[in-house]
């Protein structure tokens, strides 16, 4: 991805930020899921309450008829389940939101065409009572009517005809049956309650009160569901409180990101834009970085920029001492080669000898540095392999290599491979022996988790002004007898990669010589 389509942090930062404010708003959207099951709720408290009205109806007309199977209009049989050798004639809520718009407000009724029926008239009169006291508790419209669509029980209408309407006219062919319609009320509805479908609306009930295939009369009921809205908007003190805890609450978390993760992110890249350019300074861990994986990358970012410049003035010292250790040589070369050239045939055969000398001489010594230099570059680039050498085996192999050696035997294992064990003791001995020392003693003991090496010689030993120049790469005090100054070098290299240390013990011991101490890890 290009770096222009790269998003920053903070923008990041932002959006989420902004989601946290705009989530609880936009989940106004999905209340309309829950509105259904309201409008469904609804619908199922209607049929309950016009299933006990039905029943309370049926029994009325059959204490003033003498004959059911007479009385009413002939329906088809309803669908009976059984359930554990009981007869059901389950009736389920139907109604949903999302089927189209709502009818529009339910006609008025109309004057009746028939003669109300007698037992219907005295039925609903003694429901009456009934259902004006249930008015008041479910604020729910009921009404009973014959099996004409007459009104024979109810607060108003009484005597009406709603056989027209759509809804009792599927009752009355002995179908359940309910639809939503718009209601009208005198009171103003919030400008924003167009967000919710169950605002402003109405459920009709109409159920059919039926014995065996005669239709009795109808259950016509009707209540406006519970609007989410105008709960909310009823609430609107309190929401205004919650939306401005949130907006503060954002603010606050908004505030506490930047602190600490986008400021730090941004000092951390201007450190790195200074380390680039030079700054030393820029290398130091960040003073404040804010969380603790910030700080853990201040921490490696400072490291590695600690490496890297340590590494570079390495190579840069480096590469000035190399430069100067094949200036000498190769000036030499380049010298007796131009004299030979010039005046080869005029010299004598012991000048011409002399100056062949020098050439091979000098061609040697290049030689040993080159050598020298790829040994110390494998040394420099050192992994460590998980190889271990046992103490005992690793010294008692040096001894037979160096006769001069006098070890003492200890247990255990370093995490060297053999190879590296024997080039870093080897080097430490070749020192000695080009020092003049005629024996180098190797003792150890153990230190924790560690094992210390001790190599003492009865060599020149180390003059206190060379104390501080042994350890850097090319210084030798050989120079002329072919020195290179790089086997301390390798031991460093070796001994750092793995782990260890290394430490001039004294200058001048007993013997006279010198004494180190290296210190590696043991492994099992």
């Amino acid at each position: 991805m290009p770096t222009t389509l790269r998003p920053k942090i903070a923008t990041i930062l932002l959006i989420v930020n902004l989601a946290v404010v705009i989530l609880p708003l936009g989940s106004l959207f999905f209340f309309r899921i829950y509105e259904n099951q309201l409008v469904r709720q609804t619908e199922s408290e209607l049929i309950s309450q016009g299933a006990v009205l039905a029943a309370t109806y049926r029994q009325h007309i059959q204490s003033h008829t003498k004959d059911l199977s007479q009385y009413g209009k002939q329906v088809p049989l309803q669908r009976v389940e059984k359930i554990n050798g009981v007869d059901y004639v389950p009736v389920i809520a139907k109604l949903d939101l999302t089927d189209g718009d709502p009818l529009p407000d339910r006609q008025d009724g109309r004057s009746p065409k028939t003669k109300i029926d007698a037992a219907a008239l005295m039925a609903g009169k003694a429901l009456t009572d009934i259902i004006t006291e249930a008015q008041r508790s479910t604020l729910a419209g009921l009404k009973i009517l014959d099996y004409n669509g007459v009104v024979v029980a109810g607060r108003f209408e009484v005597g009406q005809s709603f056989a027209h309407v759509r809804e009792v006219a599927d009752a009355l062919k002995g179908e359940y049956a309910s639809v939503i319609r718009v209601r009208k009320t005198r009171e103003a509805l919030p400008s924003w309650s167009g967000i919710s479908r169950s605002t402003g609306i109405r459920i009709f009930v109409a159920y059919p009160i039926i014995a065996n295939d005669r239709l009795l009369g109808v259950a016509y009921l009707s209540r406006s569901p519970k609007s989410i809205l105008q709960q909310l908007y009823g609430q609107r003190g309190k929401l205004l409180l919650a939306a401005l805890a949130i907006i503060a609450i954002t603010a606050l978390l908004a505030f506490l990101t930047s602190r600490t993760i986008s400021r730090p992110m941004k000092r951390l890249v201007e450190r790195a834009r200074l380390v680039g350019a030079g700054d030393v300074d820029a290398m130091a861990p960040m003073a404040r970085p804010g969380t603790k994986e910030m700080a853990q990358l201040s921490k490696s970012f400072s490291d590695m920029a600690q490496a890297l410049h340590t590494r570079s003035e390495y190579l840069s010292q480096f590469a000035g001492h190399v430069s100067h250790e094949f200036k000498t040589p190769l000036t030499s070369i380049q010298g007796a080669a131009e004299l030979l050239g010039e005046h080869f045939e005029t010299m004598s055969s012991d000048e011409r000898q002399k100056f062949i000398s020098n050439i091979q001489s000098d061609t040697d010594r290049l030689r040993k540095l080159m050598s020298g230099l790829l040994e110390m570059a494998r040394a420099d680039n050192i992994v460590p392999s998980g190889e271990k050498t046992i103490i005992a085996d690793g010294l008692q192999a040096l001894n037979a290599r160096y006769k001069v050696v006098d070890i003492t035997k200890l247990v255990g294992a370093v995490g060297l491979s053999p190879e590296n064990f024997e080039t870093l003791f080897s080097n430490l001995v070749e020192n000695a022996l080009s020092h003049n020392a005629e024996t180098v003693q190797i003792t150890g003991r153990v230190v924790g988790g560690n094992v210390v090496f001790n190599i003492s010689d009865d060599g020149y030993g180390i003059s206190p002004a060379n104390k501080d120049k042994i350890f850097t790469p090319f210084f030798t005090t050989r120079r002329s007898d072919g020195g290179t100054g790089l086997g301390l070098g390798i031991v460093i290299s070796i001994i750092k990669s793995h782990g260890g240390t290394i430490e001039i013990l004294s200058i001048k011991n007993e013997k006279g010589g010198a004494t180190f101490a290296v210190t590696l890890p043991l492994v099992a």
